[in-house]
């Protein structure tokens, strides 16, 4: 088929699911409940489902009830058994792939369970629902023209029982459909190096010979790759490479710290941003207007929500509710059902509502990647956007950073201490800090209670980060490349002072 055909074909069909979509708009509570009904129902005969009795669940409250909420460490057991081969305990179908994450909380590795459902009803129905949202936007787009570059993680295989682990990234790519496969760069072949810094160099190697029309991968990670491909082709910014290229599809971090760096590389006005919310348990949110910060929560892929107010969590008062309770500008802390067999999984991010007709998100952190020992329950949402203020008013520019708190010791007061690596430097290192400390007393009120005239909190402690030193820590710990990245807020010291240890040494 000729591309230009290709193109407006593709384009075409990808418009028709925008339909679908309107559905779970226009009927959200209705969708979910059928989501969740048909969750139980496929999986009434499983060791679970018999477990919590499913075949006698007829309404969301008796599924409350039943089946308690459950962390990793509390289904680490059965996704053993999983991985050893032994089939319907969590879910009817066999799990033959693990999505291997380490997350940013343990350097533990989880295995979380990726069913065929999953991949084709989730992750790949989203690949495709990005796509058909951003047609929808952008009516003369050429995206099928030229090709996507994905920028994804490595694979593996798992012993001897014909299962399979590697990061999500891989997984997906290893099970793409063949026009998937054909309208993307580098080849399969690249996209699954376990070795970074090689597979780096490969895809420079082979990307540059295309005609890419779009980029696809975590922020981080797409930039190190793009700065490398500049300085191969000694180009002054990507379009003298790509010229048709014309967005970047990004999540897994916050886009914020980087984004004047991609305005640079990407110095175009009318250059597409468009977010995704996705991660090891399912695919959950996409951006589904030009130049917006908030995510379409996806109603209809095999995914039931439920949340818990972070005003509550973790007290006697903790409470979960669904989708349908949920409140505007409220943080929670997200719960999962899926077609994986993950039943009341809490996955650890925390959220925060922009809209409630249709569910629009923000992501807002971790919930256990925040700082509260001082009560000041401080967010990575908070710190991103006081460093982005900061970063604004001294021209500065950074590449990674990580916070944790300095206890109190005696009389001495508690602090936060912050150890960032700048691109650029700021034109005035104690004018930075005071932004930060002055943005963060603003978009957090508890932290401007516990700072008011040094109250329990003195002002920010800054230190600077050497080149690399983060890049470098990652590699120690073997988390180059793909989804991993660097733990942001911490409420100990164990991140930071290896990373300042590092810094001390070099």
């Amino acid at each position: 088929m000729p591309i230009p055909l290709f193109n407006s074909v593709a384009s075409w069909l990808l418009k028709k699911r925008y339909h679908q979509i309107e559905l779970f708009l226009k009927y959200p509570s209705e969708v979910q409940y059928e989501v969740l009904h048909q969750l139980i129902s496929i999986a009434e005969n499983t060791e679970i489902g018999r477990k919590y009795d499913f075949e006698s669940v007829n309404k969301y409250e008796a599924f409350a009830e039943r089946v308690p909420v459950s962390r990793y460490e509390d289904i680490e057991p059965m996704i053993t058994r999983s991985r050893q081969g032994e089939h319907n305990i969590f879910w009817p179908t066999p799990i033959r792939w693990f999505a291997k994450s380490s997350g940013t909380t343990n350097a533990k590795s989880k295995f979380i369970p990726v069913s065929d459902e999953a991949l084709e009803d989730c992750h790949f129905k989203a690949g495709k629902d990005m796509l058909s949202l951003y047609f929808n936007n952008n009516e003369d787009s050429k995206l099928f023209t030229g090709k996507s570059l994905r920028l994804g993680g490595s694979k593996e295989l798992y012993e001897n029982n014909n299962t399979f682990f590697g990061d999500l990234s891989a997984i997906i790519i290893d099970n793409l459909p063949f026009w998937a496969e054909m309208s993307s760069t580098p080849s399969h072949k690249v996209s699954l190096m376990s070795e970074w810094e090689t597979k780096l160099e490969a895809i420079v190697n082979e990307t540059i010979q295309e005609d890419v029309t779009s980029l696809a991968g975590v922020p981080s990670w797409m930039l190190v790759l793009l700065n490398r491909v500049l300085e191969k082709t000694g180009k002054g910014n990507l379009f003298e490479i790509w010229e048709n290229l014309e967005v970047y599809f990004h999540g897994g971090v916050s886009f914020n710290p980087y984004r004047e760096q991609y305005q640079k590389l990407l110095p175009r006005n009318n250059f597409k941003y468009y977010e995704i919310y996705n991660a090891s348990e399912g695919f959950f949110a996409i951006q589904d207007r030009n130049d917006s910060d908030e995510l379409l929560l996806m109603l209809d892929y095999g995914i039931f929500y439920e949340f818990i107010p972070m005003d509550v969590y973790k007290t006697p008062q903790e409470k979960i509710i669904p989708l349908w309770e949920v409140e505007k500008d409220k943080n929670y802390a997200m719960v999962i059902t899926t077609n994986a067999g993950l039943w009341r999984y809490l996955i650890g991010d925390t959220v925060r509502f922009t809209s409630t007709n249709p569910y629009r998100v923000k992501v807002t952190g971790r919930t256990k990647h925040y700082i509260n020992v001082f009560g000041e329950e401080l967010i990575i949402e908070n710190a991103e956007e006081a460093l982005k203020v900061a970063c604004k008013d001294t021209n500065a520019e950074i590449v990674d950073y990580t916070v944790a708190p300095v206890f109190m010791k005696g009389k001495e007061k508690g602090a936060h201490e912050w150890l960032i690596e700048f691109r650029r430097k700021p034109e005035s290192i104690q004018k930075f800090t005071e932004l930060l400390d002055t943005s963060l007393k603003t978009l957090n009120s508890d932290y401007e209670a516990k700072r008011y005239k040094n109250v329990t909190l003195n002002p920010i402690r800054l230190n600077i980060a050497r080149k690399d030193l983060f890049y470098d820590w990652l590699k120690i710990n073997d988390k180059l490349g793909g989804q991993h990245k660097v733990p942001r807020l911490s409420n100990s010291r164990d991140y930071l002072e290896e990373l300042l240890k590092m810094n001390t040494l070099s």
